[in-house]
């Protein structure tokens, strides 16, 4: 069985996206291991001359490496993922670099109707930056909106649909972590030239 880390993409102590998450940890618990992590307990990212790397952030970067893929929910604030998530993705390309060539699948969740889709967007570019280049699955945008309203007292979703479509996505997510195993030739490259990339140099 395969294991994934699920990282909250919020410092809030009260999320639709962490509820998220855990509705996929509950949901998808006979088709995989699903950790969720918290950023919230990071400190904001800062530059030092030490190249100083919080124990934490250390710490998710290990879970990282030992997991077979990655989730990561994001909130949307001003059509942006949240500075928090920046911060923390920020840490872990830091000297550090677990999300070379890491399946990743991105969800979020919003109040409002448009389900984080500029947020996920946005962390797509991030994510496929030269610092951290994970293996990002293709086409599997899930969207969910106005996520305050979106469970029952349960914790399940309520929309059968979207029950339905996120059941096609985690199956393909699945599969696409099974053929990433096996595209991971140039990955002792891949992390080289993450390590020794900077943008100070020419």
């Amino acid at each position: 069985m395969n294991k994934f880390i699920a990282i909250v993409g919020s410092n809030s102590k009260k999320s639709t996206n962490r509820e998220f998450l855990q509705y996929m940890q509950s949901h998808f618990q006979n088709q995989a291991e699903i950790e969720l992590v918290e950023i919230k307990d990071l400190p904001l990212y800062k530059k030092s001359a030490d190249k100083y790397v919080p124990e934490l952030a250390l710490d998710i970067a290990k879970r990282i490496e030992a997991a077979d893929g990655v989730i990561i929910a994001t909130p949307e604030y001003d059509h942006s993922i949240p500075a928090a998530l920046s911060s923390a993705l920020a840490w872990l390309s830091y000297g550090i670099h677990p999300f070379v060539d890491k399946p990743v699948m991105i969800t979020g969740a919003s109040y409002g109707s448009l389900g984080s889709s500029r947020a996920q967007a946005q962390l797509r570019q991030i994510l496929d930056s030269p610092e951290i280049k994970a293996r990002i699955m293709p086409s599997s945008e899930f969207l969910l909106g106005h996520s305050l309203q979106a469970f029952d007292e349960n914790g399940d979703l309520k929309d059968k649909q979207l029950i339905t479509q996120l059941d096609g996505l985690f199956k393909d997510f699945l599969q696409f972590v099974n053929i990433s195993k096996q595209l991971n030739n140039a990955n002792v490259v891949n992390k080289q030239k993450a390590a020794e990339f900077s943008w100070d140099k020419d």
